[in-house]
């Protein structure tokens, strides 16, 4: 893959490829952020981070869950060709990448990256296939496990393949922040790739079951006066720490005179969760932008994610997008941004002319499908949206017309539902993992 001319040109005075950096929040949902419409937590790191570059308002997770939209993000693959199609296979086995998978971290560091990731992995348990060292990182350090990602406050974390004791009363967002802004330090003589997947604002289940609030966090401010529920407050607070988090790196990649040969890229890993997981009640904030579903669902409030891009002087400031891609793009994109080559087939396409204004790369369909709770399929093919759930026919929603996805159309658009069909059929890879179909 070569890299664009424009491209070229736009980094080319620097001397050196651009660092990227991918901050991957943990059920964040459209809705979180005030440079999305959010109305009631305070995101102003995040919001200055919009209006300084690129809002997209059609961007996509690769599945409703934690694991399987790691995968895609990491392999570049949709759900009907990714090796991790859940957080548990059919046995009830966590599922490992193997070494033939192909990662963005793999493709950077042969491009002359330095790759790091922070916070959680969720593609590999201990001495697997799939630990971030085995994966092409270089450096890792926090949760390999989503189950243990759940506590806060655990008593150890994972540094490379080594296990490490933690002190007792240590919150995990801080270490994070910590390692994240050292990593950028240690490596800011030579590009580098930093992948921070924070785990706020998870909620820890486990906790939600003994108490009813597994939102959680030593401090409520600033919203300790607010007239909310307990977990209202904490996820409030949850979302405005990983804000603080941004504004520091930020900041850092300032004061080290790298913000204009750094890409930062903003955005989460599935739709807000519901009660069931912190007691967390999303409709005073609407966590999902109004929009129709939750986590684990693949209507769009579980897939549409907050998309910000910011790379000083190189993307403009303060636009908005309606260009449809999603995260399963990322690995050609940054690919491409890096000069690299991508040496296996892929499902995404390199967006990188969609950052510069120019003529945007489209796909023909986005696929994914779900297989916990039952076997679902969905699509979107220009403005079309199917959704089939396991033993029946396909919904049809026209996003232009009804975004939030309340009338189902199929039987007035039989072609479209006709090639939407093909299209689940075609895109869906048998998995010996994953065969509740």
């Amino acid at each position: 893959m070569s890299i664009c001319l424009f491209a070229l040109a736009a980094f080319a005075q620097s001397g050196r490829k651009p660092n990227i950096v991918l901050i991957y929040a943990d059920d964040l949902g459209y809705g979180d952020v005030g440079a999305f419409g959010q109305k009631y937590i305070k995101t102003p790191n995040i919001d200055r981070l919009a209006a300084a570059g690129l809002r997209f308002t059609n961007f996509y997770a690769g599945a409703p869950v934690c694991a399987p939209s790691r995968a895609s993000l990491m392999t570049g693959l949709h759900q009907g060709h990714a090796w991790i199609r859940g957080n548990n296979n059919d046995r009830g086995e966590r599922v490992p990448l193997r070494p033939e998978d192909l990662t963005i971290a793999e493709v950077l560091k042969a491009a002359g990256y330095r790759t790091g990731i922070v916070g959680k992995w969720g593609l590999g348990e201990p001495d697997t296939t799939g630990v971030p060292t085995r994966q092409g990182f270089d450096y890792f350090f926090g949760y390999l496990n989503q189950t243990h990602a759940h506590n806060y406050f655990p008593d150890y974390l994972w540094r490379n393949e080594e296990r490490v004791s933690l002190e007792k009363g240590a919150y995990t967002p801080d270490l994070f922040e910590r390692e994240a802004l050292d990593f950028i330090r240690r490596e800011s003589d030579d590009p580098f790739f930093l992948y921070l997947a924070d785990t706020l604002p998870h909620a820890n289940n486990e906790l939600n079951r003994k108490t009813g609030n597994g939102m959680e966090i030593p401090s409520d401010a600033p919203y300790t006066n607010e007239p909310w529920s307990p977990q209202q407050r904490n996820y409030a607070a949850m979302v405005t720490r990983l804000d603080t988090t941004v504004g520091k790196i930020v900041k850092l990649l300032e004061d080290l005179k790298l913000d204009g040969d750094t890409i930062v890229i903003f955005t989460s890993d599935n739709g807000p969760q519901d009660r069931t997981e912190g007691g967390y009640d999303q409709s005073l904030f609407q966590s999902n932008g109004g929009l129709r579903g939750l986590k684990r669902e693949l209507y769009e409030g579980g897939i549409r994610e907050p998309l910000i891009v910011y790379w000083k002087k190189k993307i403009k400031p303060n636009r908005t997008s309606r260009h449809v891609w999603t995260q399963y793009d990322l690995l050609a994109t940054f690919a491409e941004i890096a000069g690299a080559r991508v040496t296996m087939p892929t499902d995404g396409l390199s967006m990188l002319p969609a950052l510069f204004g120019k003529q945007r790369p489209r796909h023909r369909f986005l696929y994914w499908e779900f297989h916990e709770g039952g076997y679902v399929q969905a699509v979107r093919m220009d403005n079309w949206k199917g959704v089939r759930k396991k033993g029946g026919k396909v919904e049809l929603y026209d996003l232009e017309k009804d975004e939030r996805e309340t009338t189902d159309v199929a039987p007035k658009f039989p072609k479209i539902v006709a090639q939407i069909e093909e299209i689940m059929r075609r895109e869906h890879v048998e998995s010996e993992n994953w065969k509740d179909q």
